[in-house]
């Protein structure tokens, strides 16, 4: 039992997956999808009412020359609860949304009541300038001053993103004024060291031109002025003063086992070379 659990499968040697027959479909084949109802609907066939959420086996296509700016729609197909009538309803890019398109109709659409809502505010506006001459003037006295509102506030937010740029372009110029600075004092130090290195190898090595040559010299080495020291000269007191002890003990030493072979009584005979 636990074989037809495992994740691979034997493939033969000889397995070639090219000689598979594929399988032809149409160009706009429907796919067995499971979703939930986006919206409340009602089913015009008997009147059952299909609530959002409830879960159904739809069978999904491709609306064939409907997009929006390039952007598929997609239609669905489910089956009534009740009376097993078929019911479609489509994607909507437009407003982020379903829309119902067969087979039932929707419950409740929000962007149409704001649409009806608009219209409505709309006649009634209209209306009411018709006949009242002062309305009309008080509305168009409204308008301008809220377009010189959004005017002003447009000014104000330009003005603003160009003192920020002001701003950010003095920081810009005082940051890089700073690292100016900086580089000239690295590079003032630098050429500083390099021309105390220059008048050292100057003073150290020089040129002198050859006789009866045109344009040839010969570089010299200066001879050091002062006598080198010693390697005794460069130590310390305390350094100085423990190696003369030392050196003092051994040859202390050295004169003790010189005369330890006579006080023995052993005399030393060198052997006469045989001819």
């Amino acid at each position: 039992m636990s074989e037809r659990k495992v994740l691979n499968k034997y493939f033969p040697p000889d397995f070639d997956p090219d000689l598979i027959p594929r399988r032809k479909q149409p160009k706009n084949s429907q796919q067995v999808v499971r979703l939930m109802a986006p919206f409340s609907m009602r089913c015009n066939t008997c009147g059952e009412y299909i609530y959002k959420g409830k879960k159904f086996n739809a069978r999904k296509e491709t609306v064939e020359g409907e997009d929006y700016y390039g952007i598929k729609i997609f239609r669905f197909y489910i089956k009534c609860t009740l009376c097993s009538a078929e019911i479609t309803f489509k994607t909507d890019p437009k407003n982020t949304d379903y829309s119902a398109e067969h087979g039932a109709s929707r419950n409740f659409e929000p962007w149409r009541e704001e649409q009806a809502v608009e219209e409505e505010d709309r006649l009634a506006k209209l209306e009411e300038e018709e006949n009242n001459p002062m309305k009309a003037l008080e509305n168009r006295t409204t308008d301008s001053k809220r377009e010189m509102d959004i005017l002003d506030a447009l000014q104000d937010i330009r003005a603003r993103n160009a003192r920020n740029e002001r701003v950010g372009n003095s920081v810009d110029l005082l940051a890089q004024i700073g690292m100016e600075e900086v580089e000239s004092a690295e590079d003032a130090e630098r050429k500083r060291l390099e021309e105390e290195d220059e008048k050292l190898v100057r003073e150290i090595f020089s040129r002198i031109p050859v006789d009866g040559a045109t344009g040839s010299t010969v570089t010299v080495k200066r001879k050091a002025d002062e006598v080198e020291p010693t390697v005794e000269s460069l130590l310390p007191e305390s350094t100085r003063a423990l190696i003369s002890e030392k050196s003092t003990e051994l040859q202390g030493l050295k004169k003790k086992k010189g005369g330890g072979k006579n006080g023995l009584g052993i005399k030393m005979v060198k052997r006469a070379k045989a001819v």
